[in-house]
C-alpha cells in the first residue's frame, strides 16, 4: 500500500517479536522521515495474533487481495511489493520471505523445483 505495509511474521527464536518490530519501525521512520516532520508513523495499528494454519492462509490471502480492493492493481500478482507470486510459483520478489519454497531450496540446492506444495495464493 502506498501509505502502509502489511507484515505477517512468525515469532523469532532468539529475540522478542516486540523488540524486532520496535527496531524495524524505528529504522523505517528514520530513513523515510523528512526534515521538519514532527512524526512519521500513523498511530493506529491493527496488530493481531494468528494462531493456526487456516488463519495464516486467510490473513495472507487478505493481504494479497488488498491492493486489488484498493484499486491499485487488477490482480494480486500485479502488486510489485506482494509475496503473491512467491507463494504461487516460488518467484523471488522485492522482499525476501521465508516460505515452503525457500525452505525447499535450502534443503535441496541441486533440485530445480519442489514437488506440488500447498498454495497460499488465490484459489
Amino acid at each position: 500500500m502506498p501509505e502502509h505495509v502489511h507484515l505477517l511474521v512468525s515469532e523469532p527464536r532468539n529475540r522478542q517479536l516486540s523488540t524486532i518490530l520496535q527496531v524495524l519501525k524505528q529504522q523505517v521512520s528514520r530513513k523515510l522521515k523528512r526534515p521538519g516532520d514532527t512524526g512519521f508513523r500513523q498511530r493506529r495499528n491493527d496488530d493481531f495474533n494468528v494462531w493456526n494454519h487456516d488463519k495464516t492462509v486467510e490473513t495472507l490471502k487478505d493481504m494479497h487481495r488488498n491492493p486489488v480492493r484498493r484499486g491499485l492493481v487488477a490482480r494480486p500478482q500485479d502488486w510489485r511489493w506482494s509475496s503473491f507470486r512467491h507463494y504461487l510459483n516460488g518467484e523471488d520478489g522485492t522482499v525476501e520471505i521465508e516460505s515452503h519454497w525457500t525452505t525447499w531450496r535450502r534443503e535441496h540446492p541441486q533440485t530445480s523445483a519442489p514437488p506440488t506444495l500447498p498454495n497460499t495464493g488465490e484459489g
